[in-house]
C-alpha cells in the first residue's frame, strides 16, 4: 500500500470525508500536514501544488487534489490500483 499523505485543518469536512473514502479502501496510515498549526505547511503545500484549499492528498509521489478529486478517481476505478502500485 502507496504512502498517504494529506494536507488537512482542524475543522474541515472534506478532509473527514476524504480519511473516511481512503480508510475504507485499506488505507490504515495517513500523515496528516496541519497547515492551521504550521503557517509554512500551507506555503509548502501551496508550492507543491498550486492550490490554497485542503485537503491537497498525495499517494505516493502522485498529487491526487481535494476531496472531489479522491471521489472523482474513485468513480473512475483509479483510486485502489494508485494505492496499491509498487
Amino acid at each position: 500500500m502507496q504512502e498517504v499523505t494529506m494536507y488537512t485543518t482542524a475543522v474541515c469536512p472534506y478532509c473527514v470525508q476524504a480519511k473516511r473514502i481512503l480508510q475504507s479502501k485499506g488505507v490504515e496510515a495517513i500523515t496528516e500536514v496541519r497547515v492551521d498549526l504550521e503557517p509554512q505547511a500551507r506555503q509548502h503545500m501551496m508550492e507543491r501544488t498550486g492550490r490554497r484549499t485542503v485537503p491537497q492528498i498525495f499517494i505516493g509521489d502522485t498529487h491526487v487534489g481535494g476531496c472531489d478529486d479522491l471521489i472523482a478517481l474513485d468513480a473512475r476505478a483509479g483510486l485502489l490500483p494508485l494505492l496499491q502500485a509498487a
